[in-house]
């Protein structure tokens, strides 16, 4: 194996979430400076559920056209897109016109767009990309991928975003008394948001110089496998031919999906798992986080989102030692991680005023929560990412399809929870006072 396209190929997953992740992160520094406010994050979901276009598109190409779409350059685009709007936001973020009689953030909402659209396209191009590689690359990649939500994450916390302090100040309770209370003041950054933004267009810049890298150097030319762009016949026998990798094949009957190694039934069933998995990792828990972690005051907040970000690299990490494509060990990690989830949920749910709060142990158990939800789904994830590798290239690209959609429904799910009902009641972190 090569260390080179190991580093590449991590590098390389590392461009497919960054920009949108960085953003997020960035949101308690934008929010305080644009007309929209804390409407801001609905806006963004709405967004990026209109760029699964992108993805869309591409997943219809390969069914009615297959072979006509030129993935590289497609990739090329989209990586190129990336670095020009994530260096335009550092300019025009806080630009504002008159929209309908009220000022609106017109450039940053197109400009998100266009990210998102860069990033949900990713799933669809990438990972079938990888098939151009051999096996143990793919592993790589989704450590890359994992580290494009932790990255930005340590960045933002270098910066300073959302720390807050608790000061005294005074809250009236009627018009003659007053008691004093403490206040939340958000902590300034130690640089400026267009400081962060340029900070990913430099990302997706070294995603572009990897990209090209994968393509052209010699190292990664003799880690390239002899067919990648197979279907039918073709991608059976390749598969069967190769004499390092031997997937798990369950004694059933087989099924024209792929090569044939699982039944209809085991590819529903490993679609399902994939779509229910994205959905709860990067639209219904994450929506959700605030609200489960600040009754527990502004610390637990931010260990949790911290060690969760570490959670998914390392989850790829122990997958590239142990590989294990059992499907009932995925059905069972989906049912752990999502029991933990329902927990979070839960939490969030009785927001402000949870169970242990104000206590140590709900620190210590909404922090465990957290990571042992990430780990799970996160392994998962990668299983089948593995599996479906070796069904060939256009299993990758209803990979990345099926995770779109799920992180689709699960957004639009808990969009009108969240920002039009309300279900949901924020804590304070300085000031959780319960029964």
């Amino acid at each position: 194996m090569s260390a080179l396209t190991h580093l590449l190929a991590c590098l390389f997953g590392l461009g497919s979430w960054v920009s949108i992740s960085g953003l997020w992160v960035e949101l308690p520094l934008i929010v305080p400076q644009i007309p929209e406010g804390w409407y801001l994050p609905s806006y963004l979901s709405v967004l990026i559920q209109m760029a699964n276009i992108g993805p869309l598109l591409v997943t219809l190409m390969h069914r009615f056209r297959p072979g006509a779409l030129n993935e590289t350059a497609v990739i090329y685009v989209v990586i190129a897109l990336g670095v020009v709007a994530s260096f335009l936001l550092a300019f025009f973020w806080k630009e504002t016109l008159v929209v309908a009689g009220s000022p609106r953030s017109v450039a940053l909402l197109v400009l998100t767009f266009f990210l998102a659209a860069v990033d949900c396209t990713s799933s669809v191009t990438f990972l079938p990309f990888m098939m151009r590689l051999e096996p143990q690359y793919l592993t790589t990649y989704y450590i890359g991928e994992g580290m494009s939500g932790l990255l930005p994450a340590v960045v933002a916390l270098v910066q300073g975003v959302g720390v807050i302090h608790c000061i005294n100040g005074t809250r009236s309770q009627n018009a003659t008394d007053e008691f004093p209370t403490l206040r939340a003041q958000m902590q300034p950054a130690n640089f400026s948001a267009e400081v962060f933004f340029f900070f990913l267009s430099a990302m997706m810049l070294v995603c572009l110089v990897v990209f090209f890298l994968l393509n052209r150097h010699p190292a990664v030319a003799r880690e390239t496998t002899k067919s990648h762009y197979t279907s039918g016949v073709q991608e059976k026998n390749w598969v069967e031919k190769r004499p390092m990798v031997k997937p798990y094949r369950p004694s059933r009957e087989k099924s024209s999906f792929g090569v044939g190694t699982y039944s209809w039934i085991q590819v529903s069933y490993i679609f399902v798992i994939l779509a229910w998995v994205n959905a709860l990792t990067n639209a219904v828990l994450p929506s959700v986080q605030s609200y489960s972690c600040m009754p527990y005051g502004n610390k637990a907040y931010h260990l949790s989102a911290t060690m969760a970000a570490v959670s998914n690299p390392l989850a790829c990490f122990i997958a590239m030692f142990f590989p294990i494509r059992s499907l009932w060990l995925m059905g069972a990690l989906t049912l752990l991680g999502s029991g933990v989830g329902a927990f979070i949920m839960s939490m969030a749910a009785l927001s402000p005023c949870p169970l242990l709060v104000n206590t140590v142990w709900g620190v210590v158990v909404m922090v465990l929560a957290w990571i042992v939800m990430v780990l799970t789904l996160s392994y998962v994830k990668v299983i089948i990412g593995v599996i479906l590798r070796d069904e060939g290239h256009c299993a990758l690209v209803w990979c990345g399809a099926v995770v779109q959609l799920g992180s689709l429904l699960g957004a639009v799910a808990m969009f009108p929870m969240v920002s039009v009902y309300s279900l949901f009641a924020s804590g304070d972190p300085c000031n959780t006072r319960c029964p």
